[in-house]
């Protein structure tokens, strides 16, 4: 593959900002794509979170966006959170000031009359999220009439939260001759409607990250009925690091972080009524180190990157195999090691045996170690725990377990020993417990 930004068509002005900004190198997925972004191409890129696709579409916003003027954007990129709207803005910022571009950033929680007054401005290109921006579209607040570039990042993220109707609705005030590049980690489903309704004749570029810059990743099945989660978690936590700890509901977060408080762990919530400022708070301060766990539902499941997470754990079960993979993949990033630990109830235990399955884990409840948590080997589940309701198991054969019982992971071993390839989607370059850059 090419190995420098300038053989890929990136000016000489923007290769120094970058040089200077710490990038020397294009990451594969920018050598895959920026030809034919460049070139004026629609492009349909598959690629996993991390793997530095946002600088792969933003280096083609700074260099081809026109200059727009107030009300009237020229280039739109759309994403599903809040957190990944302003992350994408801190890549893109300072590749406008080179070519003398603004960037304008819409999501919910913030000020709509502070978004009226910017918008009233000359704009360039906006950063938003489906909801706000429709908002502001119906408020007469702007117009899509001139944008010429569109990115729509993370497209299946924004179909699983139920978006996909307000893109479409927003796509189609936008100019029928335009660019549209569209990265998400899957092309199927809702996502191929998007690809063959608004793009034309797309170059397409899959990339998946290399099995040898994934982390390991342990996956632990705990029995733990709800009154004794608490408890269990706070002695997770403390044996293995800094963790996120995933609820279903946001009462449910805060009341587990006010729990872990008073347990003498140091924590914060992170949910969709928190503000934006209390969202980047608690995140920094997680990154940082001041707090030793986040308690968090699925709004951070994705579009949120911090370093060195030493452990997920699913307090609440994920609502499906999809949120189970992104919430894990928070941990071991990086090629760093990883751990997942799931308390699963006796009426959870069919549909995480069905999980198991789905995700090549193996199936079944281990025994509930602590010391096992920072080992290097991972025993397999036991044959009498396996997914039966204690009813189940008392009444009916125990027939041995497909996983072979006792047969113990080698500290290397993939997914159905107990372990899986890291970050399912994607690692980031190592470098101490910070918030990690997406390029």
């Amino acid at each position: 593959m090419t190995s420098t930004f300038s053989e890929l068509g990136v000016p000489a002005a923007l290769v120094d900002r970058l040089t200077a900004l710490g990038i020397t190198a294009p990451f594969p997925i920018q050598q895959l794509t920026l030809r034919d972004a460049l070139g004026g191409r629609d492009l349909c890129g598959k690629a996993p979170t991390g793997s530095g696709k946002t600088l792969a579409f933003s280096l083609p916003v700074a260099i081809g966006v026109g200059r727009g003027a107030p009300k009237r954007p020229r280039a739109l990129l759309l994403v599903p959170t809040r957190e990944l709207a302003s992350q994408v803005s801190e890549v893109l910022s300072p590749l406008l000031a080179v070519t003398d571009r603004n960037v304008v950033t819409l999501y919910g929680g913030t000020s709509v009359g502070r978004d009226r007054q910017r918008l009233a401005k000359r704009v360039d290109v906006v950063v938003a999220t489906p909801g706000r921006l429709e908002d502001l579209l119906q408020q007469r607040a702007l117009t899509l009439g001139d944008v010429d570039m569109v990115v729509i990042d993370e497209a299946d993220r924004m179909a699983d939260m139920g978006f996909l109707p307000v893109v479409r609705r927003i796509l189609d005030q936008t100019r029928n001759q335009r660019q549209t590049l569209l990265f998400s980690a899957t092309l199927d489903g809702d996502v191929d409607v998007l690809v063959r309704r608004y793009q034309k004749n797309p170059a397409r570029h899959e990339f998946d990250t290399p099995a040898e810059a994934r982390g390991d990743v342990r996956h632990v099945f705990w029995a733990a009925e709800r009154p004794e989660r608490r408890k269990l978690t706070a002695k997770i936590v403390r044996e293995t690091g800094p963790a996120i700890v995933f609820t279903r509901t946001k009462h449910g977060a805060d009341r587990l972080a006010k729990q872990l408080a008073q347990d003498g762990i140091t924590t914060a919530a992170i949910h969709g009524n928190r503000s934006q400022n209390q969202r980047e708070s608690a995140l920094a301060r997680f990154a940082d180190g001041r707090v030793h766990v986040l308690v968090a539902t699925d709004v951070a499941a994705r579009g949120i990157h911090v370093d060195d997470v030493a452990a997920v754990v699913h307090y609440d079960q994920p609502a499906t195999d999809k949120d189970y993979v992104h919430r894990s993949g928070r941990t071991g990033r990086a090629g760093a090691e990883g751990l997942v630990v799931s308390l699963v109830g006796a009426e959870e235990r069919k549909d995480v045996q069905k999980l198991q399955r789905d995700l090549a884990l193996p199936e079944g409840l281990h025994d509930i170690e602590l010391s096992l948590l920072n080992g290097g080997v991972l025993p397999a589940p036991r044959q009498d725990t396996r997914m039966h309701t204690p009813r189940e198991r008392r009444g009916g054969s125990t027939g041995a377990s497909r996983n072979g019982g006792a047969a113990p992971a080698t500290s290397r071993g993939r997914a159905r020993h107990g372990r899986s390839g890291g970050d399912a989607n994607g690692g980031q370059p190592a470098g101490g417990r910070k918030r990690a850059r997406r390029r």
